[in-house]
């Protein structure tokens, strides 16, 4: 047996640092992810969110109606955005446009000076229970602190100053499953399609048969969708899985439409395939395809609102994550399962995975154009 030999030890340490230095797409991952873990938990990721969309039923414009919801903005919890009816009040909460809707009835200032504890019906977007936790607590004495200066014995009877009803909608319980099953059908979906496309012309050309298919007259876009069909079957079949699970297992409603939830899935499957074959021209060899996916699936799933509320997170972490198409299926697959949305109410999130798709699909067939020749 040969003994250690310093001198061959460096120089096979060299050569990897030589290796390093020529692959610098991995060397940039290799730096690259840590800082984005670093700036994406430091920064953008948020559990008590504030300036939560809020819409106002007034059916009693009095004063003490609009000292509440002055009292609410300045909590900071709550971002008002406009007065409106009932009826689109509603519309809002189901596109997913309001986090709350707070309705004064008539009689408010009345009842409030006779000291009969007015009724305050404060409606929830629970689909994401972390969401409103905060803000739910911060109304609970509101009530005490806006009216107790004007009205004498306030503090005295505070606890029976307002009646504060809160209806958590779509789900009523706060059942984190409710949130939670339908998010993983997003983040199983880009996780596994994008990583297997990811894989597939890396690994031809790793095996010598990515030549064979340059000598044939199909063109980048044939190559491309044909690589991409069998992987729908493959993402479709885990879809069903998946919606059996929730449905028999988690008991998770299904309120909407099932042919249009395949459909939404269908668009995001196909996506998703598209930037996994492209990140597949793009790279040189397994390792770099599975490194971009990596790239490209951690601030999927930390800013997409599947683990942390969306409207917690900065504005620059949201435009981010605006771009990122589980950020728009996660809103279409919970309004489709817990709201029962229709096509009507799903365009606001489904133009988006579109475009997305679009892009990537003309970049992939620039670059494998540019890999045939």
């Amino acid at each position: 047996m040969n003994n250690f030999s310093f001198s061959r030890w460096l120089g096979i340490m060299v050569k990897e640092f030589i290796q390093l230095k020529r692959d610098r797409l991995t060397f940039g991952m290799i730096v690259g992810i840590p800082i984005i873990q670093l700036f994406l938990f430091g920064f953008a990721i948020n559990s008590d969110p504030k300036h939560l969309p809020t819409a106002i039923v007034m059916a009693d414009p009095g004063p003490f109606a609009r000292t509440y919801v002055a009292a609410m903005e300045n909590s900071e919890y709550f971002k008002i955005v406009g007065s409106v009816d009932q009826r689109e009040a509603d519309k809002l909460l189901d596109r997913s446009e309001v986090q709350f809707v707070v309705t004064f009835p008539a009689g408010f200032h009345r009842d409030l000076v006779r000291g009969d504890a007015p009724t305050i019906l404060v409606e929830a977007d629970a689909t994401d229970p972390m969401a409103v936790g905060g803000a739910i607590s911060v109304l609970n004495n509101l009530g005490i602190e806006v009216f107790a200066p004007d009205l004498p014995g306030m503090k005295h009877q505070a606890s029976q100053s307002v009646d504060l009803r809160v209806h958590r909608r779509y789900n009523p319980e706060s059942l984190t499953a409710y949130n939670v099953v339908p998010g993983l059908l997003g983040v199983i979906l880009t996780m596994t399609m994008i990583f297997m496309t990811g894989l597939a012309m890396t690994r031809e050309r790793e095996r010598g048969t990515f030549e064979n298919l340059l000598a044939t007259p199909a063109t980048p876009l044939e190559v491309m969708t044909g690589k991409i069909v069998p992987y729908i079957l493959i993402g479709l079949i885990q879809v069903t899985l998946i919606l059996l699970a929730a449905r028999w297992v988690f008991d998770v409603p299904m309120q909407g439409s099932l042919l249009l939830l395949y459909a939404v899935m269908l668009m995001f499957i196909c996506a998703n395939l598209t930037l996994g074959i492209t990140l597949s021209s793009i790279a040189r060899n397994q390792l770099q395809a599975m490194q971009m996916t990596i790239f490209f699936f951690l601030p999927s799933i930390l800013l997409s609102g599947f683990m942390f509320p969306f409207r917690g997170m900065p504005d620059w972490a949201q435009v981010i994550g605006n771009v990122l198409p589980l950020t728009h299926f996660l809103v279409l697959v919970r309004g489709i399962l817990l709201k029962g949305n229709g096509p009507e109410l799903l365009w606001g999130h489904t133009w988006p995975i579109l475009l997305f798709m679009s892009v990537i699909l003309a970049l992939g067939i620039k670059t494998f154009r540019r890999t045939l020749d």
